[in-house]
């Protein structure tokens, strides 16, 4: 298994629609948090949706049923997560992995360095869809978080060899997900 570079990347999302929009180039240095191709993987940018979590109805989280409610919608070019908290939100982009391509996506380290999180987990082969993303606070302040901006950076490995069951073969959850998807299960 490889990491995939640049020109690959490329490659994909330009003949094979495996990001959309692409953005072809590292773009931000100095005006806004980097988005675009960058050597080894691509930035991708968090969308203007978000979904901020707040404690008021409920003393407990729970995977198997987390109640929309617990959330706020909100809409802008800025998002503010209070202290100690999260939001979710979703990709500019729409992603479609080959079936013989896992992605990583980890945090970029501007935020990072703010306390402020982002966990996504791998992009299976054959998944598609935007991408949920949670961002968490980990300070004891209010964060920002600029829309249409990288948030986060997506690794590609190519296996030598395919997988027996892809995520679209056997039908996964999030599949061809389209907005900022909840927990399921």
């Amino acid at each position: 298994m490889t990491i995939k570079s640049d020109k690959w990347i490329r490659k994909m999302a330009l003949e094979h629609g495996m990001i959309e929009p692409f953005v072809d180039r590292n773009v931000g240095k100095g005006e806004a948090v980097s988005y675009g191709l960058s050597s080894y993987g691509y930035d991708l940018r968090v969308a203007d949706e978000f979904k901020i979590f707040h404690n008021a109805l409920h003393t407990v989280i729970d995977p198997k049923n987390i109640d929309s409610n617990s959330f706020v919608d909100f809409k802008g070019d800025v998002c503010i997560i209070p202290p100690n908290s999260f939001a979710l939100a979703r990709s500019v982009e729409y992603f479609r992995i080959p079936e013989n391509v896992l992605t990583i996506c980890v945090g970029k380290s501007t935020y990072a360095r703010c306390g402020i999180i982002t966990n996504v987990t791998p992009f299976e082969p054959g998944w598609e869809g935007y991408v949920t993303l949670e961002i968490s606070n980990t300070t004891p302040l209010p964060a920002k978080i600029y829309a249409n901006e990288g948030l986060c950076q997506v690794l590609f490995f190519e296996s030598d060899e395919p997988c027996e069951v892809s995520y679209r073969t056997k039908q996964g959850k999030y599949q061809n997900q389209r907005g900022i998807t909840l927990p399921r299960v």
